[in-house]
């Protein structure tokens, strides 16, 4: 992060009680129907926070989430009175150094946003890769796939976010991350909507298919893709945003994601290569500020 002088450190346990999945029990579980359509009770989760900088303009803080299969990094930036929050799931490589100017210039617009650095990115929070196989394999032994674990891990910062600012959230994910946010954002209802850059299906489904696979091993597949979720945001809206020359997810590829989706729904093409950037950043707010409004 900058090097900022610390304006203030707190410490603070919340314990978050939330429900993605319709139930209220705090036992966590979770299933997948016959659809290959994941819902999940996830357990009550802490959370520590830092401050990192404070001004009169906004807020960035460091928010650990510590949850009952290890801790998860976050980092958020927030004006005093948020019109909603962008909750982001980055790509591959990306570092939060490289979002310190899109969490001022988003804060500065009247929107909070979070980087939540999600189980096995190879950042600050452990896990490993995405990997169908091992995942799999837990989910035969009725354990939990860390792919389901993240999908708990964005559902507890969101209804943390919510119950904070009282807010919208969204979620928002660039490239990979926009795999996960998609999968997120049907899952948990409460989410505002799905805003996806530079992403499309993982291809699983497809691979296990041409493999000959059948039964568990389709309905597991079936969950992991975006695909199965999109057309469940309705009627929240869906947002993607795709470069029409895009060097690593073609673009066909996150066009054929959207049309999974149901209306209301918007694809915008940008310039710039792969993953967000500032014609993104731009053509994003310009979409919010029709919601609620430019600042004052």
């Amino acid at each position: 992060m900058r090097a900022f002088i610390v304006a203030a450190i707190i410490f603070s346990l919340i314990v978050l009680a939330f429900c993605a999945g319709c139930t209220s029990s705090n036992t966590p579980s979770y299933s997948v129907d016959n659809n290959g359509i994941l819902s999940v009770t996830c357990a009550p989760v802490t959370t520590s926070e830092s401050v990192l900088f404070s001004n009169d303009t906004y807020t960035e803080s460091k928010i650990i989430l510590h949850t009952q299969a290890g801790d998860v990094v976050t980092y958020l930036s927030y004006p005093k009175q948020p019109k909603a929050v962008l909750l982001y799931l980055p790509g591959a490589g990306e570092q939060i150094t490289g979002h310190e100017g899109r969490m001022v210039q988003y804060a500065a617009d009247g929107y909070a946003f979070m980087f939540l650095d999600y189980r096995g990115r190879g950042g600050e929070t452990t896990g490993y890769p995405l990997n169908p196989n091992t995942d799999f394999a837990l989910f035969e032994n009725k354990e939990w796939p860390e792919y389901y674990l993240t999908i708990c891990d964005i559902s507890s910062a969101r209804a943390m976010l919510a119950s904070r600012f009282g807010v919208p959230v969204y979620a928002v994910g660039g490239s990979n991350g926009g795999r996960y946010a998609a999968v997120a954002a049907g899952v948990d209802k409460n989410f505002a909507g799905y805003i996806g850059i530079s992403t499309a299906d993982w291809g699983i489904k497809e691979q296990a298919i041409a493999q000959g696979g059948s039964g568990d091993v389709i309905r597991f597949a079936t969950s992991l893709e975006p695909s199965t979720y999109l057309p469940t945001i309705s009627p929240r809206p869906v947002w993607m945003f795709h470069n029409a020359t895009d060097p690593i997810i073609p673009f066909a590829d996150g066009e054929a994601l959207f049309a999974t989706a149901n209306q209301p729904k918007n694809f915008t093409i940008f310039n710039g290569g792969h993953g967000i950037n500032p014609v993104v950043d731009n053509l994003l707010m310009d979409r919010l500020a029709q919601i609620y409004g430019t600042p004052t």
